[in-house]
């Protein structure tokens, strides 16, 4: 076996994937209304605060993987990721249930799936034909398409597997100063989640609460 394959996380698929979204929407559901009740119903303000909360988990995350030593890495790295998954799966499904989208709906689902792959890579498959449409219409599209579930769950994975090569290589190379290492982990994995959450807020736009 190639070391390439040994350093994959073993449950970093397309299932794995759709199973942590089954997960993020369960849990978030009943979090973001109570939250919404705490704002009094303002729900601009109410899906600030739920980016900001996750933003804050990631960086949470990053940080305990960042330190430790080299070896620490294969192991609190692939956790780390399910983690991140989780985490941002959950941001974006809060922000969509918020601003008045069905999480039951398949559509919704794929549309925060679209999302988590963030603004720049949606772009490139939009132009690329890869992908019909950015999240939002992916939402309100008049019919699902059911090719869509297994392309979007996939190309989440294999971008969670190019984050985590990525942010390993980097943490590998300041790990020496275990500090260093923690503060970039939680910059690393604060920052993408901000984005990600950003986009989130731009793209998916409100609707008519059920």
């Amino acid at each position: 076996m190639s070391g390439k394959a040994m350093d994959r996380p073993p449950d970093l698929s397309a299932g794995f994937v759709r199973d942590t979204l089954d997960r993020a929407i369960t849990a978030v559901r009943p979090t973001a209304d109570q939250l919404l009740a705490q704002r009094n119903g303002d729900v601009e303000t109410t899906v600030q605060d739920h980016i900001d909360t996750h933003i804050r988990y990631a960086g949470a995350q990053g940080l305990l993987t960042g330190l430790g030593g080299v070896l620490a890495a294969t192991f609190t790295m692939p956790a780390n990721l399910a983690g991140l998954a989780l985490v941002q799966a959950r941001m974006v499904a809060g922000i969509a249930h918020l601003r008045g989208y069905d999480l039951d709906d398949p559509r919704v689902r794929n549309a925060v799936l679209a999302t988590m792959l963030g603004e720049d890579l949606v772009d490139r498959m939009v132009a690329d034909r890869r992908l019909p449409a950015p999240p939002m219409a992916i939402a309100t599209a008049p019919v699902h398409d059911p090719h869509l579930d297994g392309l979007l769950a996939g190309e989440v994975a294999a971008e969670l597997m190019t984050r985590v090569t990525s942010k390993r290589l980097a943490i590998t190379l300041v790990r020496k100063v275990p500090i260093v290492g923690g503060a970039y982990g939680m910059g690393a994995d604060g920052f993408r989640t901000w984005r990600v959450g950003d986009y989130a807020s731009r793209e998916l736009r409100p609707r008519a609460r059920r």
